[in-house]
């Protein structure tokens, strides 16, 4: 199979994949993460989450999954909150992934901006912020695979280096 286009559609599967390589995540640091968000797994439902789709071993990740993982990186980064731990999200789209990977990395606004840059990904703050916001509001934005993809892909330079 081809290299993938910043155009295709992502799945979770590809999200975990991805971050896994961009932070340079072991096994033993995956099942960590995921325990921190509330979901403990083996390390052989990683080894099957982490295949690619033609593989006859690919077990697909489900959003309640990814969920877990993303709080967990959020715990790993950010500590435990006080309170209540957070209801996992049984649906998961890309706004919220984004939104879970701002939390996670401490993001601001121009630390986000910089890291779709990397990738020659423009967008304004406003463009940004509309990503965020609540879907009832007029100014909310569907965040679309591609710029998904290029906030990954800009993780990956940037955390990786120029030849990812």
């Amino acid at each position: 199979m081809g290299k993938i286009s910043i155009f295709a559609y992502m799945s979770n599967n590809d999200i975990l994949r991805t971050l896994r390589y961009t932070f340079h995540y072991h096994d033993h640091k995956m099942k960590e993460i995921f325990a921190l968000g509330g979901k403990d797994i083996s390390f052989e439902e990683v080894a099957l989450w982490l295949k690619k789709e033609e593989d006859t071993d690919f077990v697909k990740l489900y959003d309640k999954d990814l969920a877990h993982f993303l709080d967990g990186l959020i715990v790993a980064n950010r500590g435990k909150r006080e309170g209540a731990a957070p209801v996992v999200e049984k649906t998961l789209n890309n706004n919220g992934i984004l939104r879970k990977l701002k939390i996670a990395l401490n993001l601001q606004e121009e630390g986000m901006l910089e890291i779709f840059g990397l990738r020659g990904f423009r967008l304004s703050k406003h463009e940004l912020s509309a990503f965020f916001r609540n879907p009832s509001q007029a100014q909310y934005r569907e965040c679309k695979d591609q710029v998904l993809r290029n906030f990954l892909m800009g993780l990956q330079e940037k955390y990786r280096g120029k030849d990812t």
